[in-house]
């Protein structure tokens, strides 16, 4: 068990904070500034979840969810309104 703790990264410690953070609340993902969005994107798009098909297709939500998020604040409104 302690050599496993050892794999873990720094990366993995960020990304699993966002994502414990966005999926406690729609309101605290709505919260995220532009670069912490872009950061997240960064770190979802280095993992590698291709042995959980659950896990991937999660990712690839979260990624949607992140990129129209992107648009609304570099837009300056939502999409559908």
């Amino acid at each position: 068990m302690i050599e496993y703790m050892d794999d873990i990264t720094s990366e993995d410690r960020e990304r699993v904070k966002f994502l414990t953070l966005i999926s406690s609340s729609k309101n605290e993902f709505d919260k995220l500034s532009l670069e912490q969005l872009a950061r997240l994107e960064e770190l979802l798009e280095k993992k590698n979840y291709s042995h959980d098909k659950k896990a991937d297709k999660t990712k690839t939500k979260f990624l949607k969810r992140i990129n129209v998020r992107i648009y609304e604040l570099t837009e300056g409104r939502g999409i559908w309104g």
